[in-house]
């Protein structure tokens, strides 16, 4: 076929394998990619395999509050500058970097002098009486190795830790989201990172309400621009810091390394800058070097999957986020190396923001009651901050029913019925549900399924039709970024309502809870779709008494009728007599066989699905652009660039740097850089923010005029090409704005 549907490999193995055994079998092919670890501990890559590197945890001091002579914010911070510099030798363990916001971050460009600023302190001339007197204790490898024999202080008797602080485990509970779908649109933003890692810490209250009131201008959209925005970004981490409670002095990355032996090994590699290959990323583009558009692709994990196999607030632990990630179709997902947010089974068409005058609401758009998740009328009136028209690219289920409008709304209603406590000790409500579904209720205002369309596309001789509800979705907030609106709340759901409602009834009648803190507080088993084989008894008995009476819940009559109730549960009572499991979802793979060894995931080859190999091919190899020159004008800057293009050869590629050309129209998108810019005054302040691809000729062109007070002012400029916008090299001129006269 022309358009070949799902991704490369036909199958996905996912085994567990200590580290030390993962090392050989990768050298051997048997093993295609070691997630979560380096199995060779650092060392340099042996032949045929090959590595990539995302970041991996924060080195911190932090100190220890019931210490009188800490106390005070001048002592933390020359201290934690004392035990800094008294490091013993970490070459190549960790990146020194006295600053929360680092190059991994998207919004690194955002912070580079306040970084840089701080670095040249930690970097100057030792002050008087530097030696280190207070009882430091290390946490971690990484810690023990930098302080040697010093950092045994335990018990009580500490005044400073220093220690490792994962990413992954920072940003866990943020991560973890009802249905898998929705994460917090800013979760690769470095100041959210800084905010999680530095706000526990703070003692002082007035201190920790002055942070968290700048988080939550910049999570609810308080700002009038871009500019604002970045001021505010600027605020918050500079208050975080401010105290010393906790010091970030450096960062240490992560490898994972995968086989690239000629014809063994993989290629087509896009890994996350923050999640490396455990992300939706790289299950959708890896592919065996032999078998181009198929093959059986072996992963190994260090960790075995303990986490319940359940989409609400299940698969959350390493092992199951890669399953999931194979699973569940996300509507977005986080671009790989950048802040925003890449398209995936929803698309954002139209975006209306007005956050002044607001954007009006039909009477007959739906909101979702709390408590019940019945969904009523919003009536006349109302307005919202944003309107965003989403075509939902809809496809078969596992069981081969057809996704609809509602499929894709459902999950709104869930988040609605779950979140609120209805009874003291009933089975109605679970913490978890409403902890990370409250950014999705808070910034939804209304909801409107306007139509349902049909796209015909031809691949050559095959010609395919797609099914493509059509939804607006009305939202109580603004950010500079559309797709980071959209990525608030799309309408999807990656499994069908039947499945949800099933759940929902299993939690109801005590079979089971969502979470895992709620299943423990109740005594209940956590939620198991697949591995819980009294649970799964228990449901197909379930399933048969719907299907007899075409069982539809109250709160979505209106979207199906009986007839079609009818089919869902039949259509999912044979797929658990073939398949043994309740996981259905339409992805792109589903789940075929498992073990306490191994998972096993195969394909889905569906034609109704509109994603096929190659979708994301773009993200395989992320390029860079550089500042060559930067020329000030009297109303604008002139940046050249250079870029990185590649040269393919056999089964390998190199990226050679070459200036931008002068040609126009006829150049490839993907080689034109975007310039990205801050305007920081003399006293901190950002004057100006935003991105400009204007280009004439060869050169970029940043628009000032009209923009900027008189006065003289830093611009930070850094080039992102194909999105990507990890570890940027950034550029500083000065420019002046003459007065009038």
């Amino acid at each position: 076929m022309p358009f070949y549907p799902g991704y490369y490999p036909q199958e996905i193995r996912i085994e567990t394998v200590a580290p030390g055994a993962a090392g050989p079998r990768l050298r051997k092919s048997e093993l295609h990619a070691f997630l979560g670890a380096d199995p060779f501990s650092g060392r340099k890559d042996p032949a045929d395999v090959r590595s990539v590197e995302s970041f991996g945890s924060y080195l911190v001091i932090t100190f220890n509050p019931a210490v009188p002579g800490l106390g005070g914010r001048e002592s933390r911070c020359e201290s934690a500058l004392k035990i800094a510099r008294s490091f013993g030798p970490g070459q190549g363990l960790y990146v020194a970097h006295p600053y929360p916001v680092t190059p991994y971050d998207p919004d690194y460009l955002a912070h580079f002098d306040l970084a840089e600023a701080r670095r040249r302190v930690y970097q100057g001339a030792a002050p008087p009486g530097s030696t280190v007197t207070l009882k430091v204790r290390a946490k971690g490898a990484l810690a023990e190795t930098l302080l040697g024999p010093r950092g045994k202080a335990d018990g009580s008797r500490w005044d400073a830790t220093v220690e490792e602080v994962d990413l992954d485990g920072l940003v866990a509970h943020e991560g973890i989201s009802a249905n898998g779908w929705l994460a917090p649109p800013w979760i690769k933003a470095g100041w959210f990172h800084a905010y999680l890692l530095h706000a526990p810490a703070i003692g002082d209250r007035a201190a920790r309400q002055a942070v968290d009131a700048l988080h939550d201008r910049l999570v609810t959209g308080a700002y009038a621009d871009l500019t604002e925005h970045v001021n505010l970004e600027r605020a918050l981490v500079s208050q975080l810091v401010a105290g010393c409670e906790r010091v970030v002095v450096g960062y240490a990355s992560r490898r994972e390394r995968f086989s690239a032996e000629f014809s063994q090994g993989v290629e087509n590699i896009a890994v996350d800058s923050e999640r490396g290959l455990n992300s939706p990323i790289f299950v959708r583009t890896v592919k065996l070097k032999d078998f181009p558009w198929n093959g059986w692709l072996r992963l190994g994990t260090a960790t075995r999957p303990a986490a319940a196999w359940n989409p609400i607030a299940g698969f959350s632990d390493p092992a199951g986020r890669l399953i999931w990630a194979a699973l569940g179709d996300p509507a977005m997902f986080p671009a790989p190396y950048g802040g925003s947010w890449v398209a995936n089974r929803v698309i954002p068409s139209a975006v209306t923001m007005n956050a002044s005058v607001g954007v009006t609401i039909p009477e007959d758009a739906l909101v979702a009651e709390p408590g019940t998740g019945a969904p009523r009328e919003i009536g006349e009136g109302k307005t919202a901050k944003a309107k965003i028209t989403f075509r939902v690219r809809a496809s078969a289920f596992h069981d081969n029913t057809r996704m609809t409008a509602a499929d894709a709304v459902y999950t709104y209603l869930f988040a609605s019925r779950w979140s609120a406590k209805r009874s003291r000790d009933g089975n109605d409500h679970d913490p978890a549900v409403e902890a990370s579904t409250a950014l999705l209720r808070r910034a939804l205002a209304a909801f409107k399924v306007v139509r349902v369309d049909s796209e015909v596309k031809k691949y050559s001789d095959v010609t395919l039709t797609y099914v493509v509800p059509v939804i607006d979705v009305y939202l109580n907030t603004t950010t500079p970024d559309p797709q980071q609106l959209a990525a608030l709340a799309p309408p999807w759901s990656p499994v069908p309502w039947h499945v949800l409602v099933l759940m929902e009834e299993a939690v109801k009648r005590g079979w089971g809870a969502f979470s895992a803190e709620e299943a423990r507080r109740r005594g209940v088993r956590w939620l198991d779709l697949a591995r819980d084989a009294k649970l799964r008894e228990a449901l197909t008995g379930l399933v048969d008494a719907f299907a007899k009476e075409a069982y539809v819940p109250e709160t979505l009559r209106r979207f199906v009728t009986a007839d079609e109730a009818q089919t869902r549960w039949a259509a999912l009572r044979q797929f658990v007599q073939r398949r043994g499991h309740f996981l259905v979802t339409n992805g792109p793979y589903r789940l075929d066989k498992w073990s306490d060894a191994a998972v096993v995931l195969e394909v889905s080859r569906d034609v109704t699905n509109p994603m096929g190999v190659g979708s994301f091919d773009r993200f395989a190899i992320p390029r860079r652009a550089y500042v060559s020159r930067i020329v000030p004008r009297a109303d604008r800057l002139e940046v050249y660039p250079e870029i990185e293009r590649v040269e393919k050869f056999l089964r390998d590629y190199r990226l050679v740097r070459e200036p931008l050309g002068n040609s126009g129209p006829q150049d490839d998108p993907s080689d034109l850089p975007v310039c990205r810019y801050v305007v920081v005054s003399p006293d901190g302040t950002v004057a100006a923010a935003g991105a400009s691809d204007e280009r004439q000729g060869n050169r970029l062109i940043v628009n000032l005029k009209g923009r900027l007070k008189p006065g003289s002012y830093t611009v930070l400029v850094a080039l992102a090409l194909g999105d990507n916008e990890v570890n940027p090299e950034i550029a500083t001129t000065q420019y002046r704005v003459e007065a009038v006269p």
